[in-house]
């Protein structure tokens, strides 16, 4: 039965890996209509974070930032695939708009890391940290900016409140990406 389960029923690299980044699409824009407005902020609790991380892990440095960088044409063509069903160019002149800059940057960052990293636990989410702060910082720094308010204010409002629930995402996404880390990269 073992042997049924390990085999690849498409072949193809090129296919398998153009559905991989696909498939990460989707889950980041899945990621993103599972969303909790925030009373005092304009920056909502998403799901995003989560598969950023895991995908840019799983897909490497080149096809992590493909995934990214198609949720990003995706919604910045109109598609509704943003936090909120939002979508077009406009969306990133939003209060949001530094946190999906900042999925960018994550998954460059995680791209060129991860394979160092090895099956270390620790290492690993320390890179996952590293990563969710660098999309929170962006974020905050944006929220800065479009709110021209104070710095203090700005990690009040989209960094502060959002570190309890990424912990929560990062240590579930080492234990999804230490589960499937072998068997993605044997597939693509």
């Amino acid at each position: 039965m073992e042997a049924v389960l390990k085999r690849e029923i498409i072949t193809n690299k090129v296919f398998c890996r153009f559905f991989a980044v696909a498939a990460s699409v989707v889950m980041i824009t899945l990621g993103a209509y599972v969303r909790i407005p925030l009373t005092f902020t304009p920056v909502p609790l998403t799901l995003q974070t989560f598969f950023v991380l895991l995908s840019a892990a799983l897909l490497g440095q080149r096809l992590g930032l493909a995934a990214q960088a198609g949720y990003v044409f995706l919604g910045a063509s109109g598609v509704s695939i943003f936090s909120g069903t939002s979508s077009g160019g406009a969306y990133f002149l939003g209060p949001t708009g530094g946190y999906i800059a900042g999925f960018i940057l994550a998954a460059i960052m995680i791209g060129k890391v991860i394979r160092y990293a090895g099956r270390n636990v620790f290492f690993v989410f320390g890179i996952f940290c590293l990563a969710d702060l660098v999309i929170l910082a962006c974020g905050t720094l944006w929220l800065k900016a479009v709110l021209n308010a104070p710095l203090a204010q700005a990690v009040r409002l989209g960094f502060i409140p959002f570190i309890p629930g990424d912990l929560l995402k990062i240590v579930v996404a080492v234990i999804a990406y230490l589960g499937l880390d072998r068997r993605v990269k044997d597939i693509l």
